[in-house]
């Protein structure tokens, strides 16, 4: 019998002004991190999206690259005047940007970080958000291409020197997003100009295809767009932003979330349930599901199919950031920024609210890469007071917290979730210790005293119901129709032959996993 790989620990990378730490995995020992590197001073650090490398910028001309199993410095590159670098998703290449000394310069180097060699060089005059990194690579690392005017330019990631090997022209293209499956389509977007609506169109990445869109889309009002690709290059979710709302409901302009399919089965705006912004959207890591965080606060939570089809509503709140978690099984719904902080923990498999907590002040927050920690972080220069770290389990009760004089950063080092085991027997554990959507009462008090009365033998007729406004009724009905319950709160008979159903499952589950045992 084969024995199971051990989980790999999950690192987290802590950056004060002093420079960074490597802190050992969760659980800590005896409730405290054990420093796996000792502080290295730096101006800036990141971690290759696989995880295996970590660029750290030492200084305005120095940039090394550690391995990240063994931390172990495996390249320095000297870089004269460098404003900004990247690493690729794989860690093969380092991306620099460089203040230019003249206009023929090639300000933008593509190393290999293998050899320490540049592989390509290039001129740019600027750089902003939508044209950096300048080069860009699918997660597998075998697309590299680049905006340019009117057409977007792809290369041969592995021998740069044959310099452009095809070309896609999009005329007046102002911003593009590779997706996530090996760069098998690239979405384009092209703002208004001239009368002529925006547009988004996707294109399939072969050569044969690329003349003609698979799946395109208009906007009128549109100022600047979102573009999130699912795991799986079926499905691209379009947030558009408008800088003007025609209805003067928002002094921030206008939102709408439109979905396309790469098989053209949907081109169109999905279906919100309340009007307001669109404030957040997430997919699901399958890629299967997506949730949205939407409308005028307090803001409403849904979660959608990839047909569009709402699957789950997660209430209203002061919210307006959703994480899901890398397994899938639990999301953190949480009111970050100028909102106070609320977070409030589900169990999406189970459709069930684990907890509440509040983190105020936060500025960056993601779960655990095995999905059972959920991190927060206060950090300069966004806030310069009350900096700090935060980790909840996943059902929002506080695991650990530490705070800095100033912190600049706290990432977990990126793991692939499929490293680690189920999370099935954590959610038994943690059962004892779940979170209580209202503070217990504390014994003695009027409201636990009231309960504790015997109930009278004829008790008094029921009063009316309290007055329930129409939109009230109406979010009571959609509650009932994705829950399976009634408008009134109760559970109907269809919802507890599931529940009874559900329960029969995993009996059934746990009984032959402990007769295989």
């Amino acid at each position: 019998m084969a024995v199971a790989e051990p989980s790999p620990s999950m690192e987290i990378l802590v950056r004060d002004p002093d420079g960074f730490v490597i802190w050992h995995g969760l659980p800590f020992t005896n409730g405290q991190p054990r420093i796996k590197l000792d502080k290295i001073q730096c101006t800036s650090a990141k971690f290759s999206e696989d995880g295996s490398k970590l660029m750290v910028m030492k200084s305005d001309s120095l940039v090394s690259i550690y391995e990240c199993k063994s931390l172990r410095e495996i390249r320095s590159l000297q870089v004269p005047n460098v404003l900004a670098a990247t690493i690729s998703p794989r860690g093969s290449y380092l991306q620099s940007f460089q203040k230019p000394t003249s206009p023929q310069e090639k300000n933008v180097v593509l190393w290999k970080i293998d050899t320490g060699d540049s592989a390509y060089q290039l001129s740019q005059k600027n750089m902003t958000k939508a044209t950096w990194p300048v080069i860009r690579f699918s997660s597998d690392e075998a697309v590299a291409c680049r905006l340019a005017t009117n057409e977007i330019q792809f290369f041969d990631p592995v021998h740069f020197s044959r310099g452009i090997v095809n070309r896609l022209r999009v005329p007046s293209i102002a911003a593009f997003e590779l997706s996530r499956n090996v760069g098998s389509y690239v979405a384009s977007f092209v703002p208004e100009s001239k009368g002529m609506p925006a547009n988004v169109q996707i294109f399939a990445r072969g050569k044969e295809l690329q003349s003609q869109p698979v799946a395109r889309r208009s906007f009128f009002r549109c100022s600047s767009v979102q573009l999130n690709w699912n795991c799986d290059s079926t499905g691209l979710l379009v947030v558009v932003q408008s800088d003007v709302d025609k209805t003067n409901q928002s002094y921030y302009g206008e939102t709408k979330l439109n979905y396309l399919t790469t098989d053209g089965t949907h081109e169109g705006l999905v279906p919100l349930r309340k009007e307001g912004p669109v404030h957040d959207v997430q997919w699901s890591y399958a890629g299967k599901e997506f949730a949205v965080v939407y409308g005028f606060m307090p803001a409403m939570v849904t979660i959608f199919d990839k047909k569009c089809n709402p699957l789950l509503e997660l209430g209203t709140g002061p919210y307006n950031t959703i994480r899901w978690n890398p397994k899938g099984k639990f999301i953190c719904v949480a009111g970050f920024g100028n909102l106070p902080g609320d977070m409030a923990f589900w169990d999406y498999m189970e459709k069930q609210k684990l907890g509440t907590t509040k983190a105020e002040l936060s500025v960056t927050s993601e779960w655990s890469p095995d999905g059972r920690y959920f991190m927060t972080a206060t950090t300069a220069p966004r806030l310069q007071v009350d900096n700090g770290i935060k980790i909840f389990h996943h059902n929002g009760s506080l695991y650990y917290k530490r705070m800095f004089d100033k912190l600049f950063q706290a990432d977990w080092k990126p793991e692939s979730p499929d490293k680690f085991g189920d999370i099935a027997e954590l959610v038994k554990s943690v059962d004892l210790l779940k979170v209580e959507e209202t503070k217990t009462q504390a014994p003695g008090s009027k409201s636990v005293q009231a309960s504790t009365k015997a109930t009278p033998a004829n008790p008094p007729s029921q009063k009316p119901a309290a007055y329930r406004p129409p939109h009230a009724k109406a979010a009571a009905a959609v509650q009932a129709e994705l829950f399976g319950g009634s408008p009134s709160g109760e559970v109907s008979k269809n919802a507890l032959k599931n529940k009874k159903k559900r329960e029969k499952q995993r009996e059934k589950k746990a009984a032959e996993a402990a007769g295989d045992a």
